[in-house]
């Protein structure tokens, strides 16, 4: 089995000198022999190393983390580009050193650390331990850190960097990823998730001090140290109260004999959202019992992701059946996205991001106008919704004369966006993104399940009284502004070269730098290539968006005013599709549209994707 120590254990120092005939990889190993103080990962590289496995150590070993779309992501377990003590150290260090350079005031202002309830014993990492390492860093170099005492939703570290007047923040979390995961997200002193050109600065950093300073490993700290407070009473109490301010309908919430079933899929949820209901006035919502208490394991559910509908909907809708609920909200493990469904003669709609979008956006709109005063102005009005979102909020914006602006994919981008609006006196009612993301109100400048469930469960008692359900109003909303018949879905590939190679082929494919000028039977009128920054659409030619060379992702707009991208998801190993049908009010007929925009869909896969000769595994049922 190889030379083992005095004490039983493979002895590292005999390891570190064993040679794999690579330079770059040795050096790996012997820092991460030398550096890590976690006995489980240790041993996996250690295991490695003895049985010969240099492309598993290559692959662990000779690279690192960069920030995505939701910050840092990755699966628990040893190696430089995955989630495990070492490198959350190495991440905070990084941190700690950009942040002293960037503020004057870091150690009187301080930190925000919240974290999640995920886990994995093989690695001994969980999200808890990983924050008290976070913060062990940011104590040992006499930085206050405001550090929560229990598990939150990821919206509340960003509400507390704003009502702590915190420097930044971070939150372990892997949100709805699959259960090996986990990550760290880091939050500015805006509220709003890091940018550009941070994120880059932060990495830079971090490759300036890759070796744990004297402190850092010493996660007792959190319980020792003067500098640690914990935010949670504060930070709960001021969120529940800020709540009322999108509270509308106290009375009919209060009165209502509509019954809600609630489920925090195995995560953080459970409790804030029953204060939450209970904020604005209703009963608390039915749980899930098999679901409303934390699990790692995520262990009723195969996979924690409520987008992924009826499939994983499963428990609480026979468990709202059996109460006579007629609406269910779903919160994923962190509490930041939701999922809604409906209870309609006998069977149930789920909704997409997109629809619920639709609802979301005109409640805002019209709570907006019945309460505003006589003097504002709706051109100071702003929603907002990612690029590859449903473009209704733009068709209602159009009609009721507010603005609407789009960003990148990625809440970050709105996040900091909504910001800036604000600074200027400007009035933000709404944003989101398809994938269930939804901000309602600027208390959170980030996607905020928490908030949405309580909303939607205001308006589902509002239009109770007006004999409506939310699906009869989401009809009513598209009759007015039009209908808009999205369909977003993907493909896994674990192979990062075929997905260069699909998306090179496009920007290549009548010939070198021409792109398609039609799919199928279907004519492009416009393409926008957000990773090279070209649109077609432009007098220049060049995006107005923000070019992200980091990740693919291009749009095409077709001559029968279907709007598609193709893009690479920033968290897990996707190729993600998003088509939509934008009709004009008077085009009426649903299932027209509804054909159009299959048929161009499955040009799209065939033609573009072509899933067969590229391995691509299709989207389970």
């Amino acid at each position: 089995m190889g030379e083992r120590g005095a004490d039983g254990d493979v002895n590292s120092n005999v390891l570190i000198a064993r040679s794999t005939g690579d330079a770059q990889l040795d050096k790996a190993v012997w820092q991460w022999l030398s550096w890590d103080k976690n006995q489980k990962t240790k041993e996996q590289i250690e295991n490695l190393l003895q049985n010969g496995k240099h492309k598993e150590l290559r692959d662990r070993l000779c690279c690192r983390l960069t920030f995505g779309t939701a910050g840092l992501r990755s699966a628990m377990g040893a190696g430089f580009c995955y989630i495990n003590d070492l490198t959350v150290i190495q991440s905070t260090q990084g941190i700690y050193k950009y942040l002293e350079r960037c503020f004057s005031d870091f150690k009187q202002r301080g930190f925000v650390v919240g974290y999640d309830t995920r886990g994995q014993v093989t690695s001994n990492c969980s999200s808890k331990k990983l924050a008290k390492l976070t913060a062990a860093v940011l104590l040992a170099k006499d930085v206050p850190v405001y550090f929560f005492s229990t598990y939150v939703p990821t919206p509340f570290v960003p509400y507390a960097v704003q009502q702590l007047r915190a420097v930044a923040g971070v939150m372990i979390t892997a949100s709805h990823n699959r259960k090996e995961d986990n990550g760290y997200k880091v939050y500015w002193e805006n509220g709003a998730q890091i940018t550009s050109p941070h994120d880059k600065e932060i990495i830079k950093c971090i490759e300036e001090c890759v070796e744990p300073w004297n402190g850092s490993w010493n996660e007792n700290l959190v319980d020792t140290s003067p500098l640690r407070q914990d935010p949670l009473q504060k930070i709960c109490d001021c969120y529940m109260e800020d709540l009322k301010k999108i509270c509308y309908h106290r009375e009919i919430n209060m009165q209502t004999n509509l019954k809600f079933v609630h489920t925090s899929f195995h995560g953080v949820g459970h409790d804030y959202v029953r204060w939450a209901f209970k904020a604005f006035g209703f009963q608390p919502p039915i749980p899930v019992p098999e679901q409303k208490d934390p699990d790692p394991d995520f262990s009723t559910v195969k996979c924690p992701n409520p987008e992924e509908g009826e499939s994983v909907l499963e428990l609480s809708l026979r468990l709202a059946e059996r109460e006579n609920a007629k609406v269910v909200v779903a919160t994923d493990p962190d509490a930041d996205r939701l999922a809604v469904a409906e209870q309609q003669n006998g069977c149930w709609k789920v909704f997409t991001g997109n629809e619920l979008a639709a609802l979301f956006g005109w409640w805002m709109f019209s709570r907006w106008k019945e309460n505003c005063s006589k003097d504002a102005d709706v051109k100071n009005v702003y929603m907002l919704a990612t690029t590859v979102s449903s473009k209704i909020l733009r068709a209602i914006a159009l009609k009721e004369g507010f603005n609407f602006e789009e960003t990148l994919p990625g809440f970050k981008w709105i996040g900091s966006r909504v910001k800036d609006l604000l600074d200027n006196g400007k009035e933000v009612l709404f944003a989101f993104e398809e994938s269930i993301g939804f901000m309602c109100g600027t208390s959170v400048l980030d996607k905020d399940g928490v908030s949405a469930a309580v909303v939607i469960a205001e308006m589902a008692a509002y239009l109770e009284t007006k004999n409506l359900s939310l699906a009869q109003k989401l009809t009513e909303v598209y009759e007015t502004y039009g209908y808009h018949i999205s369909k977003t879905s993907y493909f896994l590939c674990y192979d990062p070269p075929t997905i260069k190679r699909i998306f090179e082929r496009l920007r290549n494919f009548d010939g070198p730098q021409s792109y398609p000028k039609s799919c199928g039977v279907y004519n492009i009128l416009h393409v926008r290539d957000v990773t090279t920054g070209y649109d077609s659409s432009q007098p220049n030619k060049k995006s107005v968006l923000p070019v992200s060379k980091s990740s693919q992702m291009i749009t095409f707009t077709f001559q029968n005013g279907c709007v598609a991208t193709l893009r690479t998801s920033g968290t897990e190993p996707k190729i993600k599709y998003y088509a939509e049908m934008c009709a004009l009010p008077e085009q009426s007929d649903r299932a027209v549209l509804e054909e159009e925009r299959q048929k161009l869909v499955e040009a799209l896969i065939e033609n573009f994707l072509e899933p067969d000769k590229n391995g691509l595994i299709w989207r389970s049922a």
